[in-house]
């Protein structure tokens, strides 16, 4: 007796912001632009380009800098800023995302890079936080080429780099600070000192209190949350995965580790932010310069979400605090 479904056409199985769709026979549908239209704020002060940074991946960065250039002898500081998205979406050209680096570029008076990474479910992790350690080798193959970009070389300080990212691209950084370690040895000249971590998407099997406990119609729930990491996850695996869960039982201890100074930020609403503030409290109870800002009240994102408000502009005195007490 044949199998009355086995002709069927293949249906909808998984969904992510309408931008994502899988569907019952592995296959899978993106679309190129996000669900929510938003306009590009580019009032001609901060200029940009695209530059690839992987060809075998077909990976672009979009970098950012002050259209009134600094001096030879005032160089600007580099600010990776990595798009978040559950590691299944989002991208450097989201006019959400080009909007904030404008923002950063203009008030951090800082060169912005801003990579692509491969997104799941065509490339799980640990695709993603590859291509982070890629995208921060490219930068150290432009400090010295000896034909360099000097759109890039002329304003930026190779000595004083700062690795930023945005919930999933906030988990990329913690691993690439893992990675590094203090001082960023590896990629000198280049010298990593200091990284930003905005409600970094990380997990665990077992729920904590705010992901239990938050609220449903939040802007990132529980159910899209499980989603994002079924479909990032390598299959088989659990959110107790070492690259999603930082304390897990198969993760490598980070008490040995000695980090550079880092900032951690999240939303009181946030259903992440149990996570984060376990993540920010244990390392600095190991020695290392964790920072950590709760902004009462405030959704996953809301920087990006709602860039011209008040904690938007609070948040960005901080990271600008932040950068100037440990550039020295």
């Amino acid at each position: 007796m044949s199998d009355s479904n086995s002709n069927s056409a293949p249906h909808q199985v998984e969904e992510c912001r309408g931008v994502l769709f899988v569907f019952s026979d592995g296959s899978i549908r993106r679309l190129p632009k996000p669900s929510f239209n938003v306009p590009v704020h580019d009032d001609g002060s901060v200029l940009w380009k695209d530059v690839q940074f992987d060809p075998p991946h077909d990976l672009s960065l979009r970098l950012y800098k002050p259209a009134a250039s600094p001096t030879s002898t005032n160089k600007l500081p580099i600010f990776f800023y990595i798009h978040g998205g559950g590691f299944c979406i989002g991208s450097r050209s989201w006019p959400n995302c080009q909007n904030y680096c404008f923002r950063l570029a203009s008030e951090l008076q800082a060169v912005i890079i801003a990579p692509d990474y491969r997104l799941a479910p065509e490339n799980r992790l640990p695709a993603a936080i590859e291509d982070g350690c890629t995208a921060v080798k490219w930068l150290q193959a432009q400090a010295v080429a000896e034909v360099p970009d000097t759109w890039l070389t002329d304003v930026a300080d190779f000595s004083k780099v700062f690795i930023s990212g945005d919930s999933a691209g906030g988990n990329i950084a913690h691993n690439l600070a893992v990675k590094l370690g203090a001082g960023s040895p590896e990629l000198a000249p280049v010298h990593v000192k200091g990284y930003v971590l905005l409600a970094p998407f990380f997990g665990g099997t077992v729920r904590s209190k705010s992901e239990a406990e938050g609220p449903k119609d939040a802007f990132l729930n529980l159910d899209l949350i499980d989603r994002f990491w079924r479909l990032s996850i390598p299959i088989g695996d659990t959110m107790d995965h070492p690259l999603v869960n930082p304390f897990g039982p198969r993760s490598r201890s980070l008490e040995e580790v000695k980090f550079d100074p880092i900032l951690v930020v999240v939303g009181g609403s946030d259903l992440l932010k149990d996570r984060a503030e376990d993540y920010a409290k244990k390392l600095k109870a190991w020695g290392n310069k964790i920072e950590y800002v709760e902004f009462e009240g405030q959704q996953h994102g809301f920087f990006t979400i709602y860039p011209i408000s008040q904690p938007s502009n609070q948040l960005m005195r901080i990271i600008n605090k932040f950068i100037a007490e440990i550039s020295d």
